[in-house]
C-alpha cells in the first residue's frame, strides 16, 4: 500500500495541476512499510494499481473524464484522476468491466479495497456496487470527506455478512483505520466465482466531483471481532462504543441541557409572518378560511387561510411511533391479538403486551438481546416503554418485544409529575422549536395529538390498508399495490378517511391530506419496470383480478375482435376467454407499450379518483396532497394520472439536490408540487448509519441542508419540502425494517444537531424574500 492511503490532504490545486499536464514533480520513492508489507501478503487480486503507461481499457466512463497521473507524494505510483460531471448528469461515474467475469471466490473473508482521496472543499457521497454475472448486485455507499485521502473498502465475503442482525448497517466487525462502504441494498452475499463488474457513482448532486483512485484490490480481511454486536447500545440508548459530540453521559446532564433549551427557545413566529406562518409582509390575496394553491408571478405557491402567501418547511414524522427497537424477548403468542383498524402498526404507539402474559417473556434472539448494555425490568420506573410489534417488515425476528429509548429519555429529561406528563412537554417544546427554527409547518406523520393545538400548520394523513385484491408491479418493496376496481378498496378507503376526517374535525390549521406512501408503482428503465403493473396482471385471470377484467374491457373497446388484438401485438390468442384467462408476455412491440401505457394510466387514474372522491366526501375543505412518490416508484403514466385527481403533486427525493435532470417533467406537469421526504445523516454522532444521502459531519449536513432548499424554493413548482425525520433512528435499528439513520433534528436523546438547526433557522429567515422576493 502506498502513501495514497494516509489521512493527508490534497490540495484542490494540485489535482487541477495534475489534471492539466498529467505529472507531479518528482518525489523520493518512500520505501514499504511493514504495514505495507503485512497487506500485500493478504493480497488476493490487483484489480489495478494503475501504473501501467495506459489506463486499462476494463476502466469505462459515464459522464465522467479519467486521466492517469503521478503520485505527488510518490513519483513512482499513478493514480486515476477522475472528474465526475454531475453538475449537468443526475448520474456520473465510472466502471470495471472486464471483457469475462473474474474469479474472486475462496474460503477466507475478503473485501475489495482502494484508496479514495477528495481534493475539493466538499464531501463526495459515492456509491459502489459489485454485479455477478447471474445479475446479483451487492450495493454501498459512503461519505468521502472534503480536504482527505483514506483508504475504504467493500467487504464481499465475511461474518457481518451472514448475521441478520435487525440492523440496517451494523457497524465494523473488525477494528481498522480503513472506512467501511456502508451497506445500502442488493445481495449481501454474491456468486464471487463470476464477478462481472465493479461500478462506482455519484447521483443528484449540485457540481462536478473530483477523486483520486489508486490501489483498487481484493484483500484478505482481519479476523472479525466475535463481539462486535455485543453491548452496543448503552442505557441511553446511545452508541456505547464511541465518544461523539453531544453523547449524555449522567441523567443530570440530560436535565440540564433540557432546562437550558426551554429556556432558550422561541414560543411565537417570526417576524413578518401571519399566525398560519404565512407571508405577512406580502401581498394580500383572497382569504378562503383554508388552505389553497394558486400560481402567483409565474411561480405555484400555497395560500394560506388569511390570504397570505405560504411555502412550507417543515419536518416529518413527529411522533414516537417509530422510535422502538426490538429488543430479543418475544412472549406466548396465543394471548397477543392481531392488529385490527386502519392504522398500520409501524403507525402506532407502543402497544404493550397485557401484563397477565409478561411471565411467558423468553429470549427470542441473542443477537438482539446482546446489543444492550442495559433494558429495565417491567416493574422499573423506566419499564412504561415497552411495546410490541406483531410483524416486522424485515430483521433478525418475525414479530417480538420493542423498546422507545427516546421516549424513555424524554420521561429522564422532563419527569413524570402526573401520568405520561413528559409527554406533554415533548410537545410543548416540540412546538416551541418549530417556531423558533422559522419551520412554517410540520410535515407528514404528525401524532395527531398536535392537530387541534392551532400553532403551526401542519398535515394529516392515512393509510388504506384491508384486505381487498392487490396487484404487482414485480417490485413490491413495501406491499403490493391495491386493486382499486375491487370495491372493497373503496370501502376501506372510505373507513380510512373517515378517522382522519374525525381527527382533524375540519380545522383550518391542517393544509391538506396524505394518503398512502412510496407504492412500488413502476420505474423508468426497461419496459419491464416501467410497465410491471400491466404485465403483471394480463397474466393473471380476469375472475380473480378485477384490474384484469378492466384490462380485458380496454382491449376489447379498442380492437373490436381478438384477431385485430393478434396483428396489433404480434401474438397468437384463440379468443378474448384465453385473453381474460391470462396471457404471459415476454418480448414486446411499440403498438403493445402504447397499450401497456393506456392500461397504466387508466389502473392508476381508478386509484387516485377512489382517494379524491372520498376526500371531497369527508374533507371537503382540505387539499389532497397525493401519494408521496418515490424517484425509484413512479413513470409518466402514473404521474399524468395523479395530476387529474390530486391538488399538489408530492415526491419522496432523497439526493443532495433537486437536480434539473430529473425534474424535466414539472413543465409538462404545470402542477403545485411539494417534496414529501428529504433527509442526509452525518457519520460523526455515533450511529452506524448516515442514512440515504452521507454527509461526513454535522457541519456538513448543515450545508447540504442549505444547498437542497435552495433548490426547491427557487423551482416555480415547488410550495414546500419536508425533512424526514424529527428524530434519528434507533441506533440499534426501528423495529419495522432496521433504519438506524443519523437523520434526526435531534437524537435519541433528544439532543439537537445545532449545525443543523443554525442552517435550517438561516434559509427560514430568508424563505419568503428569496422565492416571492419585492414582490406586493
Amino acid at each position: 500500500m502506498r502513501d495514497i492511503f494516509s489521512r493527508t490532504a490534497v490540495s484542490s490545486s494540485v489535482i487541477a495541476a495534475l489534471l492539466l499536464s498529467g505529472c507531479a514533480p518528482e518525489s523520493t520513492p518512500s520505501q514499504p512499510s511493514s504495514q505495507e508489507a503485512a497487506e500485500s501478503s493478504n493480497l488476493l487480486v490487483t484489480v489495478d494499481d494503475f501504473n501501467a503507461p495506459n489506463l486499462n481499457s476494463n476502466w469505462q466512463l459515464n459522464h465522467a473524464q479519467a486521466e492517469l497521473v503521478t503520485d505527488q507524494s510518490q513519483a513512482s505510483n499513478r493514480q486515476l484522476a477522475i472528474t465526475l460531471q454531475a453538475a449537468t448528469h443526475k448520474e456520473a461515474g465510472f466502471s470495471w468491466l472486464p471483457p469475462q467475469p473474474q474469479d474472486w471466490s475462496g474460503e477466507a473473508n475478503r473485501a475489495l479495497y482502494m484508496g479514495i482521496a477528495n481534493p475539493q472543499s466538499r464531501s463526495v457521497h459515492i456509491f459502489g456496487q459489485v454485479r455477478d454475472a447471474n445479475g446479483g448486485v451487492h450495493t454501498r455507499s459512503i461519505a468521502i470527506p472534503a480536504q482527505s485521502n483514506s483508504r475504504y473498502y467493500i467487504e464481499l465475503q465475511g461474518q457481518d455478512l451472514a448475521v441478520e442482525s435487525g440492523i440496517r448497517s451494523n457497524p465494523p466487525s473488525w477494528p481498522s483505520d480503513d472506512v467501511a462502504f456502508i451497506w445500502r441494498w442488493g445481495q449481501k452475499q454474491l456468486d464471487l466465482s463470476q464477478i462481472s463488474e465493479v461500478r462506482f457513482w455519484v447521483q443528484g448532486i449540485a457540481g462536478d466531483r473530483q477523486l483520486l483512485i489508486d490501489d483498487v484490490e481484493l484483500l484478505l480481511t482481519p479476523k472479525a471481532d466475535p463481539d462486535y454486536l455485543v453491548a452496543i447500545i448503552d442505557r441511553y440508548g446511545q452508541n456505547a462504543k464511541r465518544e461523539f459530540d453531544g453523547k449524555i453521559h449522567s441523567d443530570e446532564q440530560l436535565v440540564e441541557l433540557g432546562k437550558a433549551e426551554r429556556a432558550a427557545l422561541r414560543t411565537t413566529p417570526l417576524a413578518g409572518r401571519s399566525r398560519f406562518g404565512g407571508w405577512a409582509d406580502g401581498p394580500q390575496l383572497k382569504a378562503t378560511g383554508y388552505f389553497r394553491t394558486e400560481k402567483v408571478d409565474g411561480k405555484w405557491a400555497l395560500v394560506d387561510p388569511d390570504g397570505h402567501l405560504f411555502f412550507s418547511t417543515g419536518i416529518a414524522n413527529v411522533r414516537l411511533a417509530n422510535t422502538s427497537t426490538i429488543t430479543g424477548y418475544d412472549f406466548d403468542r396465543s394471548s397477543i391479538t392481531d392488529a385490527q383498524g386502519v392504522t398500520p402498526e409501524d403507525s402506532l404507539g407502543l402497544n404493550p403486551v397485557p401484563p397477565s402474559i409478561r411471565h411467558t417473556r423468553y429470549e427470542s434472539s441473542a443477537i438482539r438481546s446482546q446489543m444492550f448494555q442495559w433494558l429495565p425490568s417491567y416493574d422499573d420506573p423506566l419499564g412504561n416503554h415497552f411495546g410490541y410489534r406483531r410483524s416486522v417488515h424485515s430483521g433478525a425476528v418475525e414479530k417480538g418485544e420493542t423498546y422507545s429509548f427516546y421516549r424513555a429519555n424524554l420521561e429522564r429529561k422532563y419527569g413524570e409529575s402526573s401520568p405520561e406528563s413528559f409527554m406533554d412537554d415533548w410537545r410543548e417544546v416540540t412546538v416551541n422549536r418549530m417556531l423558533d427554527w422559522g419551520f412554517t409547518s410540520f410535515g407528514n406523520w404528525i401524532d395527531p395529538s398536535f392537530y387541534q393545538l392551532n400553532k403551526i400548520p401542519y398535515f394529516a394523513n392515512g393509510w388504506i390498508i384491508g384486505d381487498f385484491k392487490t396487484v404487482s408491479s414485480g417490485n413490491d418493496y413495501w406491499s403490493p399495490l391495491p386493486d382499486p376496481f375491487d370495491p372493497l378498496f373503496a370501502e376501506r378507503a372510505k373507513a380510512t378517511i373517515e378517522v382522519v376526517a374525525a381527527e382533524v374535525q375540519n380545522n383550518p390549521w391542517c393544509v391538506g391530506v396524505f394518503i398512502d406512501n412510496e407504492k412500488s408503482w413502476g420505474a423508468m428503465g426497461s419496459v419491464d419496470s416501467q410497465f410491471g403493473v400491466v404485465i403483471n396482471t394480463l397474466a393473471r385471470a380476469a375472475e380473480e383480478s378485477p384490474t384484469k377484467a378492466e384490462f380485458v374491457k380496454l382491449m376489447q373497446a379498442k380492437y373490436q375482435t381478438i384477431e385485430q388484438l393478434n396483428d396489433s401485438w404480434q401474438i397468437n390468442l384463440a379468443s378474448w376467454d384465453e385473453f381474460a384467462g391470462g396471457v404471459e408476455l415476454n418480448q414486446f412491440n411499440a403498438a403493445q407499450e402504447q397499450d401497456f401505457s393506456l392500461m397504466l394510466e387508466h389502473y392508476a387514474s381508478a386509484y387516485f379518483a377512489v382517494v379524491a372522491d372520498t376526500l371531497d366526501d369527508y374533507l371537503p375543505n382540505h387539499m389532497y396532497m397525493g401519494v408521496r412518490f418515490a424517484d425509484w416508484g413512479m413513470t409518466p403514466e402514473i404521474r399524468r394520472a395523479a395530476a387529474k385527481h390530486v391538488d399538489v403533486m408530492s415526491y419522496n427525493y432523497y439526493k443532495e439536490v433537486l437536480h434539473p435532470d430529473h425534474w424535466t417533467f414539472l413543465d409538462e406537469l404545470d402542477m403545485p408540487s411539494i417534496i414529501g421526504e428529504f433527509h442526509m445523516g452525518g457519520m460523526d454522532a455515533g450511529v452506524f448509519n448516515p442514512g440515504l444521502v452521507h454527509a461526513w459531519s454535522q457541519h456538513d449536513r448543515g450545508q447540504m441542508f442549505v444547498d437542497y432548499m435552495h433548490t426547491v424554493i427557487d423551482n416555480p413548482y415547488f410550495v414546500g419540502a419536508h425533512w424526514f425525520q424529527y428524530t434519528d433512528s434507533p441506533v440499534s435499528g426501528r423495529a419495522y425494517d432496521g433504519e438506524n439513520y443519523n437523520v434526526g433534528f435531534v437524537s435519541v436523546t433528544d439532543t439537537p444537531y445545532k449545525p443543523l438547526v443554525d442552517a435550517a433557522r438561516a434559509v427560514n429567515e430568508s424563505l419568503y424574500q428569496r422565492r416571492f422576493g419585492e414582490l406586493k
